[in-house]
């Protein structure tokens, strides 16, 4: 009996890794602002970082000392009781906070995304990239991304990276992770 339940157990585990392209971090940061920007490690392996804009853009920075594949794209959760979502727009930036690419997501045509394993649905803004997946190589250097809308409010996912990698100990966060996650983002008294 104890082998079925350790059997379950790794396929369990497995399904987990196997469900989600990006591991979910659930970011609780007040500030993120070019002086105090959230720093994203290892800027290849897939994250899916949710966040919430309270009144100011927000910054993130990745720096590394090889070149490395470039993926950054941006969702919103998607609930059935809200009639309209909050359109967030993203720039890449070099060191010197000079713009690389802007993308507009006033002007994106969002698309409807459904999530299988987690069971959710979202919204999915511009990328910079294809398909979720990296289509640019960066210089070893380091670079900013700033996330902002017209007002600077609501909730947000910014995507990075594209190579997935789940070690127990990401296996275990992301079970502890989740249920927040979902609790917060999916709110439906609070569309936004």
């Amino acid at each position: 009996m104890m082998k079925i339940k350790l059997l379950f157990f790794v396929v369990f585990l497995f399904d987990i890794t196997s469900s989600f392209a990006h591991q979910p971090i659930l970011n609780n940061e007040e500030e993120m602002s070019s002086n105090k920007p959230y720093v994203i490690e290892n800027p290849e392996i897939s994250k899916a970082i949710y966040s919430t804009l309270n009144g100011t853009d927000h910054f993130y920075v990745i720096s590394s000392d090889k070149s490395f594949n470039f993926y950054a794209g941006l969702t919103v959760p998607k609930i059935d009781e809200c009639d309209d979502f909050l359109r967030f727009s993203f720039a890449v930036l070099d060191s010197n906070f000079h713009t690389i690419q802007e993308f507009d997501g006033q002007n994106y045509q969002w698309w409807e995304w459904y999530e299988p394993y987690g069971k959710k649905w979202y919204w999915v803004g511009p990328e910079y990239g294809k398909d979720f997946k990296s289509s640019n190589v960066f210089d070893a250097g380091t670079y900013y991304i700033k996330v902002y809308n017209k007002d600077n409010v609501g909730k947000y996912v910014l995507a990075v990276g594209d190579i997935e990698k789940f070690t127990p100990l990401v296996i275990a966060k992301t079970l502890v992770v989740l249920p927040r996650i979902n609790k917060k983002f999916w709110n439906k008294n609070n569309c936004n």
